[in-house]
């Protein structure tokens, strides 16, 4: 458990204490995926607002991997942000804002008064 695991391999970690769990997650680079598994809601919210993962899966494991409509990478050390599908297109685009203001703007009619003058407004 000294680097990431790709293969069928799922190590299991035991606490006594939910924080203790937490506490031991945080200490390590963030991981690729977190598995959580507990019906109480409670303590699920409380892991997943703790804890930063590329991808979790609550009661189960790898089936996260499937769905299609959830973007897929790591975070830190474990990946380069989230891609797949339209988060890939957006994660592997560059947006370029344009601002383009009209040749006589109403913003010059708060120009200093001899500036106004200038401009006819």
């Amino acid at each position: 458990m000294r680097e990431e695991i790709f293969g069928p391999v799922l190590p299991v970690v035991t606490y006594r204490q939910l924080d203790e769990a937490v506490d031991y997650i945080n200490a390590l680079a963030r991981p690729l995926s977190l598995y959580v598994f507990d019906d109480d809601q409670a303590r699920v919210a409380r892991v997943l607002e703790a804890c930063t993962a590329g991808r979790v899966a609550i009661n189960d494991c790898v089936f996260q991997f499937a769905q299609s409509r959830l973007p897929f990478g790591g975070i830190g050390p474990s990946g380069m942000g989230a891609y797949h599908r339209h988060a890939g297109f957006l994660a592997f685009s560059k947006q370029m804002p344009v601002f383009r203001q009209a040749r006589w703007s109403a913003t010059t009619c708060f120009d200093h008064p001899t500036a106004r003058a200038r401009s006819g407004c």
